[in-house]
């Protein structure tokens, strides 16, 4: 197998058991821990699983490699290398590589994807990537016959049927589970789950759904905030009753409210899509800052995260484009969205004026590099992006750390705010997803939300007025869908889609 020439079904059945071997742990832990493997039904689903997905992956190499032998070793080495990038990201932070997952990977600028990096990842890629890939690459494979390559394919083909049938009790398992199998299943996890983002991609962005058009019903001076957090869950502020003192400026505010809220995805693209647009839906429709400026408000957008939808305004800088203009150590922080904000407020020659400010405080893994050195105030801290290397106490020091910053931040906002006398201003700040910190063995965000831990959905909804007669509806439950109607609401906007039930302001 190792030396000389090699037929083509020996070879496949090869890889496949490497494939299997090698990167399908956490797929057979989830099933152990699952079903009962000391019963005859329990047992008899993981023998079915371990044979079928040898031999499906059996069927589809050979298929491949019967086409063409130089695409079926490129595709095998893609494979090999993805896989144990993919199972790197599995084990150390239990993630899942479903669609959305694929779809923060590809929405994760240069400056996220390097904060991953560590020595582990170079390892997993060395061992279980590029040294098959090399066997791959050298080894000579005998192409079997067109005969052969029938008869082996058919019987391959029948004997997964009969299998998969003859598990038919099963099929509700399977299914009831099939977004954590199929997320855990190399290489297709990631294979089938890029096609569909790129898929449902297309369909979403085909054309952008137009509102109604709106009117501003007054002349008052209006100015709102809208603070998008990332991955700031509710959990970890002590306005909401958590013991640590990471709220010290914004519990001395007034005309301050906080309301317990929930997100309507676990990862950012979906999150704030859903802060922006006015109601819960998998199209595109013209979402808030666009409409707005569309219907003459002045909007103003400020980032130093990314996975917004398309922005449709003049006023749009990120991250790179704001560095231009703002001096010292503050800049390499997000305290660098406030840079210059209050005067930029002042010149507008618009009464109504909507601003979002997207954050990048908490996200992880590298939480300790999200503040200023100042702001860590709780000790020691994990500075390992490597977060199963560090104890839960440094885990979450480190992200509480975050939240400190991020109420630093708000607060200076609120100042700067208060000092525009001409304004009735306001400022709703509201996180795109929660963060797992090691409970239940898990890290970061992105499991699907029917799977997802309270951590990754419970998430702060913090709104501050200017003025103190404008009260607030006594809301219980909120969800991201309330921004939309809110802003509305306070900037005095009369729209047809707007609903009275979602707006926050009494």
């Amino acid at each position: 197998m190792l030396k000389g020439d090699v037929k083509a079904t020996h070879f496949v059945l090869f890889m496949s058991l490497l494939n299997f071997l090698f990167f399908h742990t956490q797929f057979y832990t989830f099933v152990f821990s699952d079903v009962n493997y000391k019963s005859f039904s329990g047992f008899s689903v993981i023998i079915s699983l371990i044979i079928l997905m040898l031999a499906l992956n059996f069927f589809i190499f050979y298929l491949i490699f019967f086409l063409s032998r130089r695409v079926g070793k490129f595709l095998l080495i893609l494979f090999f290398i993805l896989n144990s990038i993919a199972v790197y990201f599995i084990n150390t932070y239990h993630v899942i590589i479903d669609e959305s997952m694929i779809g923060n990977l590809l929405n994760t600028n240069y400056e996220e994807s390097s904060s991953f990096f560590s020595f582990k990842i170079i390892f997993y890629i060395l061992l279980l990537g590029v040294l098959p890939s090399i066997y791959i690459f050298r080894v000579k494979i005998i192409k079997s016959t067109f005969k052969q390559f029938l008869i082996t394919a058919s019987l391959t083909f029948l004997f997964i049927l009969t299998l998969a049938f003859a598990n038919a009790p099963h099929w509700l398992w399977i299914d009831k589970n099939s977004k954590r199998l199929g997320g855990l299943a190399m290489p297709w996890s990631y294979s089938v789950n890029t096609s569909l983002f790129y898929f449902h991609k297309f369909k979403e962005n085909e054309k952008e759904i137009l509102l109604p058009n709106a009117s501003i019903k007054d002349s008052t001076k209006s100015v709102m905030v809208l603070v998008i957090g990332e991955s700031a869950r509710k959990e970890n502020f002590s306005l909401y009753g958590y013991s640590k003192n990471t709220n010290p400026l914004l519990s001395k505010r007034n005309n301050l409210y906080h309301f317990d809220a929930t997100s309507s995805a676990t990862y950012t693209t979906a999150g704030v899509k859903s802060i922006l647009e006015y109601t819960e839906s998998n199209d595109l429709y013209e979402i808030l800052p666009n409409y707005l400026y569309r219907n003459n408000v002045d909007v103003i957008w400020k980032s130093t995260n990314w996975g917004e939808p398309p922005i449709h305004i003049n006023d749009y800088k990120n991250k790179d484009a704001l560095m231009q203009n703002c001096k010292g150590e503050t800049c390499n922080y997000d305290e660098l969205l406030l840079n210059g904000l209050k005067e930029q407020i002042s010149a507008s020659k618009k009464n109504k004026i909507l601003i979002v400010l997207h954050t990048s405080t908490s996200h992880g893994p590298a939480y300790s590099t999200k503040y200023p050195p100042q702001f860590e105030v709780f000790k020691p801290v994990c500075n390992s992006v490597d977060l199963g290397n560090c104890s839960q106490t440094e885990l979450i020091n480190a992200y509480d750390n975050t939240i400190v910053y991020t109420d630093y931040i708000l607060n200076k906002l609120i100042d700067n705010l208060s000092q525009l006398k001409l304004y009735k201003s306001a400022m709703i700040f509201v996180s795109d997803h929660g963060e797992s910190l090691g409970e239940k063995n898990l890290y970061m965000h992105g499991l699907p939300l029917s799977i997802a831990p309270k951590e990754q959905y419970e998430i702060p909804f913090i709104v501050w007025v200017s003025d103190s007669s404008k009260l607030l509806k006594p809301n219980t439950l909120l969800s991201q869908h309330n921004v939309f109607h809110s802003v509305l609401n306070f900037l005095n906007i009369q729209s047809p889609i707007y609903d009275e039930k979602m707006n926050i302001f009494k």
